[in-house]
Formats: C-alpha cells, structure tokens, sequence
C-alpha cells in the first residue's frame, strides 16, 4: 500500500493493481507505464520486461 501512496502522491495514475496469490507478488502499473512488484516479503522494485 505503501508503493501505492508514494505513485498517486506523485501524481501517477494507477491503472492496473495485481495480486497473484501463486507468488504472493502484487504488480502495479501506473498511466505512464510505470512497473512495480511487491514481493512477498514487502520489498518492491521497479520492473521493466526488456
């Protein structure tokens, strides 16, 4: 939740918020193509497919 405050505090649009429970991982993308995973553990990190 917290990743999720710190993107619309920068005025980012969340279009899409993703929890997979296989993995426990929640990936966020925001309006401007911003990629985040949250893994399980809490840390997150900016993801880019290429």
């Amino acid at each position: 939740m917290r990743v999720c405050q710190m993107l619309s505090s920068l005025l980012r649009n969340i279009v899409l918020f993703r929890f997979d429970e296989r993995t426990g991982e929640v990936f966020i993308l925001t309006a401007d193509n911003i990629q985040v995973i949250v893994r399980r553990d809490g840390n997150w990190e900016f993801f880019n497919e290429t």
